[in-house]
């Protein structure tokens, strides 16, 4: 096989790789989160997240939010937030109030970039109790910068 046989034949093989992990990465139907144990928030989007270390309902939360988070944003930003490299790893955002407000932002209103969805309006979806539940659990696995 001459060199340009191989380097095509690399390049098909490389190409038809990187197009299943584009779609893998497709739409996702949102799944439903019982939030049984949680206190209601009402429908007005607090501006931090409610059940932060130290609140009566954290460690409850936060195993709503594993589950949650495994069912709703693994698809796309991985597993234990590990980031293939697509999309944002979610293990680097910012812990605190600071980092709530990028949250809320995003999962309240999405991601759209010349006319495409890169992030859906999760608050759609999804109760404000299960979005704040995924954030509590995302502060257990998020890395120091």
């Amino acid at each position: 096989m001459t060199q340009y046989k191989k380097t095509l034949k690399l390049a098909a093989i490389s190409l038809v790789l990187v197009a299943g992990q584009v779609w893998a990465h497709g739409n996702v139907t949102p799944q439903a989160v019982d939030t049984k144990g949680l206190d209601k928030l009402g429908e007005e989007w607090l501006e931090s997240n409610p059940y932060r270390e130290g609140h009566p309902q954290y460690e409850t939360a936060v195993t709503i939010g594993a589950s949650a988070y495994n069912q709703n944003c693994a698809a796309c930003h991985g597993l234990d937030g590990i980031s293939g490299g697509i999309n944002p790893d979610l293990r680097y955002l910012e812990t605190g109030d600071y980092g709530d407000e990028w949250y809320k932002e995003r999962v309240v209103n999405g991601a759209v970039r010349d006319g495409r969805v890169y992030m859906p309006k999760m608050a759609d979806f999804l109760s404000q109790e299960a979005l704040w539940a995924i954030r509590a659990w995302l502060e257990t696995v998020a890395i120091e910068q």
